[in-house]
């Protein structure tokens, strides 16, 4: 009989294997046995908690945008300030937070994006990451700004976003967090500039 509370430990100690053999050999060759190894437990272990590698997948997913989300909420929490300027450079920041950049993770994101098109849940999880970052993003833009221009710079930063994490994920030598925040910041006081919004400039400091 399990101990316990063994169930969340075994569950956690599963995901982070998962993502340490995405890293190493990538998504395909990321077999439910070598997964197993990484963890130290029997393959028949993966069946019974997630039902086999998809629904292994799948609950890496949802704990690596449960930490972005965490990312964001922690630096939204801290802000003295409740300006737009401040919530939306407190959502970039959380955006390239360690936990969204690292060499596991940032691999098991990009293995996360390919197989959303062909695996209706994870297209489902993606749907729902983009969506809860273009909502975040215009209702802080819409506080200063009429709401066709709102939507536009919400879509445009999150593409900025998007972007930079994508280049910075593919390039040989991995993602620069700090120049992709400071290009981020830059795309975000133009924008407002734009519009006419006076914002102090911004500072980006590695976390």
């Amino acid at each position: 009989m399990p101990k316990v509370g063994m169930e969340p430990i075994r569950r956690q100690q599963l995901i982070k294997a998962t993502m340490a053999a995405i890293d190493e050999v990538g998504l395909a060759e990321a077999t439910v046995m070598r997964i197993a190894r990484h963890a130290g437990v029997s393959a028949g272990i993966i069946s019974h908690y997630f039902g086999g590698k998809d629904g292994l997948l799948e609950a890496t997913m949802r704990q690596i945008l449960t930490d972005l989300n965490n990312a964001v909420s922690i630096r939204r929490h801290a802000l003295e300030d409740d300006s737009p300027r401040a919530n939306i450079g407190a959502i970039i920041e959380g955006n390239f937070d360690r936990t969204q950049v690292t060499g596991p993770a940032a691999k098991t994101w990009l293995a996360f994006w390919a197989s959303s098109m062909h695996k209706p849940m994870l297209l489902r999880l993606q749907y729902v990451n983009d969506r809860r970052l273009y909502a975040n993003l215009c209702h802080q833009f819409r506080r200063v700004m009429p709401r066709n221009a709102a939507r536009n710079a919400a879509r445009g930063l999150a593409a900025m976003i998007d972007g930079l994490w994508l280049r910075g994920a593919l390039a040989p030598e991995g993602l620069d967090a700090a120049e992709a925040r400071h290009l981020a910041h830059q795309y975000l006081d133009q924008l407002l500039a734009h519009h006419g919004c006076q914002q102090p400039a911004s500072i980006s400091e590695p976390y």
